[in-house]
C-alpha cells in the first residue's frame, strides 16, 4: 500500500469540503444579488456562474476521487491493484491465456468484505457467487473471469454485471474508488471507458504487461484519450508473472515527476491484419494511430505519437482560465518504483483538480466584484451629475427667459423700427398686389362701378392681402433678430432635459420640461400675425382695419379700379401706428413668456423631485452593493484564492516578528511560492466586519497591476485551525523590503536620499489614482525601502475604489485632511497626507511637530486642523519645499496640486540640490580646500533634534 496516498486522498477531500461550502456560499449571494441588486426597473449587476465554470467546480466537490485501472492484459490490472492495496485482493492472472475476460470491478469501502454484481443502472443481480461460500482474502477466479456461457442470450445479464467489492481499506475511507477496467474481446468502447471514469476527478493507472502494442491496445489507448480528453495517465511496465520487479535500470537523469521514459529495449508493434485501420473516435490524436507502424518503436515513443506523453503535438482539454494547472503524463519503468511514484502522480491530479476548480470559483468572484465597482462608479457620476444637470437646466432657462423677455420689454423702440421698416419695405409690393387683385367673384363688372356692399368686400380683401405680407416680413424680421438664442440655448438644453427625462421614465407628456422649453422659445420667434390668428395684437390690428374703411369718405360708390386699389392700401398702411402694433407685440410676447416660464418652473419641480427619489434609490442601492454585497462576494474571493494558494504552495513557515500594528502581526519568511524573502502579515479578524474589510483590502491589492511603486501581494492563506478551529487566521504574503520610513529617517537616511523616496511615493500614488483607489493612510510607516533605498508603498488596508468609499473616517491622525472628518472627501486626502509626510522628509526626524505637540489629545487634534493647524516651519525648509508642503495641506481639496506637478516640483528641487551640491564639490577641488558639510541641507540638524 502506498503510505502517502490515503493522506493525499484526506487532504483533497478536506479541501473540497471547503471548495464546497464556498461553492455552495456563492450561488447563494448570487441568488441575492440578481434578485435585489437593481432599481427602477434596471438591472444593475447581473452575478453569474458560466455553465462550463459550474461544471468544472461540480465535478471536483460533489464526486471523490476515483481510481481507474487500465492495462494491456488481466495480469496487468491485477498485479496494479494488489500492489495498491498491499495485498492479493485479485486473484493471480499470470497462467491464463489472452482470452481471459475480466469484468468491472468497482472497490467501495465496507465494514466487511463482500462480493456481488452489479447492473450497469445500480441493481444488483441475484446469483449465487462463490464468495459467498465462506470467508476470502482474494476475489475468487470464478467470479471475475465471465465465462462464455455467461455471455449468451440466455444470460447476457451477467455478462454485463460488474463485480462490487467493498472493503474495509484506508485507500477506500475518503470516498474514494478503484475501478479495474474489463477486458473486452474487440476492445474498449466509449461507453465502457465512460463507466469506468464516471467520477471526476479520476487517476488514471495504465499498466503495460508486454513490450508489443496490438491493434486493441492502440485502439484501447485511443478510446481513453477520446473520453478523458487525454487525462494524463501513469503508464507504468509490470514485471512478467514469477517476479517481483523489473531488472533493467532506467537511464541516468530520468525525472521521476515528468517521466520522459528511458530508452528501453524496442519493441514491436503486431498488426492483427494488414487490412486493420485505427479506431475512428473523432480525436486528431487518435487518428494519429495510423502512423505508429514502425516496427522497432518503443513504447514510449508509442504513447509520445498517442499525444500522452511530453514531446507529443499535445492533446490538452481546453482551459477556462489562463493559469490552468496542466498535469502530464508519467512512465514508470520498474515496478518497485510505482507507489512512491504513483502517490507524486495522484498529488499532482488532485493537486491540479483542486486548483483549478478553485481558480475558476474565484474568477467569478473577481468578475462580479468588479462589475461592483464599476457599478459603483457609474451610480457615484449619476449622483453627481444629476444635480449638476438639474441647476444647469435651471440656470440656463432663466437666462433664456430673461434674455427673451428683453427682446419684449426693453426693445419695444427696435419693434417699432422693425415694424416702420416693414411697411415701408412692403408698401410697393402691397399696393401692386392689391392693383392686380381680381375682383370679378365680388360681382364688380368692367366699368368697375360697384355697390356699398361690394366695395366693403373689395376692402376687406385687400386687408387681408396688407395683412398677410405685414404678417410675413414683420415675423421673419423679429425671428431674425432673436434666432442667435436658438443656437445658444435650444441644442445644449435640449439635449440636457432629455436625458433626465430619460432616466425618468414616467414623466407624462404634458409635463415635460422639454415641452415647456419648445414653448418659451415660441414665444420668442415663432409668433404668428395672421388673420386667422385669436391673439390680442391681432384683434387689435383688425379693429384698427375696420374702424378705417368706416372712416372713408364714401360720398358715391367709387370706381373699383386699379388705382383705387392701391389707394386703399396705401390708405391702411398709411394708419398704421407702430407704436400700438409694437406694444402690441411685446405684451404677446410677455404674456406667452410668463406663462411659458411658469409651467417650465412647475415642470422642473416635478422632475427634480421624482429625480430626488430617484437618487435616494440610488444612494440605498449603492450603500447595499458596498455594505452588503461587495463584502459578502470579497469574503468568498478571499477563501477561493486562498484555498488555492493553500494546495499549490502550502501553509508558509513563519519565522521572527518584525512589525505589529492594530490589526495584525508581520513575520519574516525566508520563502513561499518561489518568493523569497516574504513577509507574513497575520489578522486575526474579531467579527464579519473585520472580516469584510480584510477581504476587501486584499482583493483591492491583489487586484492592482505590478507597479515598482508598490509592494506586491504575493498570495494568501487562510488558517482555519487556528485557535482551535474558533477563530481563523488570515495570511498575507507580500514581498519584504528592508526598512520602513520612519526607521530609515531615524537613522539618518540622507537628504538626497529622502527626496528620491518622496518622488517614488508620489509615483507609487500616482499610480493609486489612476486605478481608481484612494490610499488614505499616507505615512512614514507605510513606506518600505529597498536595498538602493528606494520607496514602496504598503499597507493598503484603508486602500478602497473612489466609489466605494463609505465616508468612514479612517487613516493616522495627523495625517487626516480635514475634509475626511465630514465624510466627503476624494483623492486629494492622499496630496495632504503626503504633505505632512513630506514635512518629516525635509525636517529629516521623526519627532511629532511642535504645533500638534500642544494638543493634548485626539479630538483636540483634530478641531485644531480644521481651524487650520498645520506643521509649523522649521529653519532647514527651503523656500521651494515649504511652499510644496503648504500647497498640499491647504484646507480647500479643490486648491490642492496634483500629484503629477508634485512630482514636477519634487524632481526639480532634487536637480537643483544635484547641480549646486556638484558645483560646490568641483569649486572645493580646484581651490584645494573642503567645504563645510555645514552648509549642505542633506546633513543640516537643528541642535534641540540631535
Amino acid at each position: 500500500m502506498a503510505i502517502n496516498l490515503p493522506n493525499e486522498l484526506h487532504k483533497f477531500c478536506s479541501h473540497a469540503s471547503r471548495l464546497r461550502q464556498t461553492f455552495e456560499e456563492t450561488k447563494k449571494c448570487f441568488e441575492d444579488i440578481n434578485t435585489s441588486a437593481n432599481f427602477d426597473g434596471t438591472q444593475i449587476i447581473h452575478a453569474i456562474l458560466l455553465q462550463e465554470e459550474e461544471t468544472e467546480i461540480t465535478n471536483t466537490v460533489e464526486r471523490p476521487p476515483t481510481i481507474v485501472v487500465f492495462g494491456q492484459t488481466p495480469y496487468a490490472k491485477s498485479r496494479i491493484v494488489n500492489e495498491l492495496f498491499g495485498k492479493k485482493v485479485l486473484p493471480p492472472l499470470e497462467n491464463e491465456d489472452s482470452g481471459v475476460r475480466l469484468r468491472m470491478v468497482r472497490f467501495k469501502l465496507g465494514d466487511m468484505p463482500t462480493v456481488s454484481l452489479t447492473l450497469p443502472d445500480d441493481y444488483d443481480l441475484v446469483d449465487t457467487l462463490e464468495a459467498d461460500n465462506g470467508p476470502w482474502h482474494t476475489i475468487p477466479k470464478r467470479d471475475l473471469v465471465i465465462s462464455d456461457h455467461h455471455s449468451g442470450s440466455g444470460d447476457s445479464a451477467r455478462g454485463i454485471a460488474h463485480l462490487e467489492v467493498t472493503q474495509n481499506h484506508p485507500l477506500l475511507r475518503f470516498g474514494t474508488h478503484v475501478v479495474v477496467a474489463p477486458t473486452v474481446p474487440e476492445g474498449l468502447t466509449e461507453d465502457i471507458v465512460q463507466q469506468c471514469v464516471d467520477h471526476i476527478p479520476s487517476i488514471l493507472v495504465y499498466g503495460f504487461s508486454s513490450d508489443q502494442l496490438h491493434d486493441r491496445d492502440v485502439q484501447d489507448l485511443g478510446e481513453i484519450g477520446k473520453v478523458t480528453s487525454f487525462q494524463p495517465i501513469c503508464f507504468v511496465r509490470v514485471p512478467p508473472p514469477g517476479s517481483s520487479t523489473i531488472d533493467t535500470d532506467p537511464p541516468d537523469g530520468t525525472d521521476t515527476l515528468t517521466m520522459t521514459h528511458p530508452k528501453s529495449p524496442p519493441s514491436q508493434y503486431h498488426s492483427r491484419g494488414a487490412e486493420s485501420e485505427p479506431a475512428a473516435n473523432g480525436d486528431a490524436a487518435a487518428a494519429r494511430t495510423s502512423d505508429i507502424s514502425h516496427p522497432s518503436t518503443d513504447l514510449h515513443q508509442l504513447l509520445r505519437r498517442l499525444g500522452y506523453l511530453p514531446g507529443s503535438e499535445g492533446k490538452y482539454r481546453p482551459a477556462l482560465v489562463q493559469d490552468y494547472f496542466t498535469v502530464e503524463s508519467i512512465f514508470v519503468e520498474r515496478f518497485n518504483e510505482f507507489l512512491p511514484k504513483f502517490c507524486k502522480f495522484a498529488h499532482q491530479i488532485l493537486q491540479g483538480c483542486l486548483v483549478n476548480a478553485a481558480t475558476v470559483l474565484n474568477n467569478s468572484h473577481t468578475r462580479c466584484l468588479k462589475m461592483f465597482i464599476l457599478s459603483a462608479f457609474d451610480m457615484a457620476r449619476e449622483m453627481l451629475i444629476t444635480p449638476k444637470k438639474l441647476e444647469f437646466v435651471k440656470e440656463k432657462e432663466e437666462e433664456l427667459y430673461k434674455s427673451l423677455l428683453a427682446v419684449a420689454v426693453s426693445k419695444i423702440n427696435e419693434i417699432k423700427d422693425l415694424i416702420s421698416e416693414t411697411i415701408v419695405d412692403i408698401s410697393d409690393s402691397v399696393k401692386e398686389e392689391c392693383a392686380a387683385f381680381d375682383l370679378s367673384p365680388y360681382g364688380i363688372g368692367e366699368d368697375n362701378k360697384a355697390s356699398s356692399k361690394e366695395v366693403k368686400q373689395c376692402t376687406e380683401r385687400i386687408q387681408e392681402v396688407v395683412l398677410m405680407q405685414l404678417n410675413g416680413s414683420v415675423a421673419g424680421k423679429l425671428v431674425s433678430s432673436v434666432n442667435i438664442l436658438r443656437d445658444s440655448y435650444t441644442g445644449t438644453l435640449t439635449r440636457c432635459l432629455e436625458s433626465l427625462e430619460g432616466k425618468s421614465t414616467d414623466t407624462p407628456e404634458e409635463i415635460k420640461t422639454t415641452v415647456a422649453l419648445k414653448q418659451i422659445l415660441n414665444a420668442a420667434y415663432e409668433v404668428e400675425i395672421t388673420v386667422r390668428s385669436s391673439s390680442s395684437f391681432i384683434k387689435s390690428l383688425l379693429e384698427k382695419m375696420k374702424q378705417l374703411v368706416q372712416s372713408m369718405p364714401w360720398k358715391s360708390p367709387p370706381v373699383v379700379d386699379s388705382e383705387w386699389k392701391r389707394k386703399v392700401a396705401a390708405e391702411m398702411l398709411s394708419s398704421l401706428s407702430e407704436a400700438r402694433l409694437a406694444k402690441s407685440i411685446a405684451g404677446q410676447i410677455k404674456e406667452r413668456l410668463n406663462k411659458s416660464h411658469e409651467q417650465f418652473a412647475a415642470s422642473l419641480k416635478q422632475l427634480e423631485l421624482r429625480h430626488t427619489g430617484r437618487l435616494d434609490r440610488i444612494e440605498e442601492q449603492r450603500l447595499k452593493l458596498r455594505k452588503v454585497h461587495a463584502p459578502r462576494l470579497a469574503k468568498l474571493a478571499l477563501e477561493s484564492t486562498s484555498l488555492r494558494d493553500t494546495v499549490l504552495y502550502g501553509m508558509p513557515q513563519m519565522g521572527r516578528e518584525i512589525g505589529r500594528g492594530q490589526y495584525g502581526v508581520v513575520y519574516s519568511c525566508d520563502s513561499w511560492a518561489n518568493f523569497a524573502p516574504v513577509a507574513i502579515k497575520s489578522v486575526v479578524p474579531p467579527d464579519d466586519k473585520h472580516w469584510n474589510d480584510l477581504a476587501l483590502e486584499f482583493f483591492y491589492t491583489k487586484n492592482i497591476p505590478e507597479h515598482k511603486r508598490i509592494v506586491a501581494l504575493r498570495g494568501s492563506v487562510i488558517d482555519y485551525m487556528y485557535g482551535g478551529g474558533m477563530s481563523p487566521a488570515v495570511l498575507l504574503v507580500m514581498d519584504r523590503l528592508q526598512k520602513d520610513l520612519y526607521t530609515a529617517i531615524k537613522q539618518g537616511l540622507e537628504w538626497h536620499h529622502r527626496m528620491q523616496v518622496a518622488i517614488d511615493v508620489v509615483d507609487g500614488l500616482r499610480f493609486l489614482h489612476s486605478q481608481g483607489l484612494v490610499h488614505r493612510d499616507v505615512k512614514l510607516k507605510n513606506v518600505l525601502l529597498d536595498k538602493e533605498n528606494r520607496g514602496k508603498i504598503t499597507d493598503l488596508g484603508f486602500c478602497k475604489p473612489e466609489a466605494m468609499m463609505s465616508g468612514s473616517i479612517v487613516g493616522t491622525p495627523i495625517h487626516m485632511a480635514p475634509e475626511l472628518f465630514t465624510g466627503q472627501y476624494d483623492n486629494s486626502v492622499d496630496v495632504y497626507a503626503f504633505g505632512i509626510l513630506f514635512w518629516y522628509v525635509c525636517a529629516g526626524h521623526v519627532h511629532l511637530p511642535s504645533a500638534f505637540e500642544q494638543c493634548a489629545n485626539k479630538d483636540q487634534l483634530w478641531q485644531s486642523v480644521k481651524k487650520g493647524l498645520r506643521p509649523e516651519r522649521l529653519p532647514v525648509f527651503s523656500d521651494a519645499c515649504w511652499q510644496l508642503m503648504q500647497s498640499c495641506w491647504v484646507g480647500e481639496p479643490l486648491r490642492r496640486p496634483y500629484f503629477g506637478d508634485v512630482e514636477t516640483q519634487l524632481s526639480q528641487i532634487l536637480a537643483k540640490v544635484r547641480r549646486r551640491r556638484s558645483g560646490e564639490n568641483s569649486s572645493s577641488s580646484s581651490n584645494g580646500k573642503e567645504v563645510s558639510h555645514s552648509r549642505h541641507i542633506s546633513n543640516y540638524r537643528p541642535n534641540h533634534f540631535k
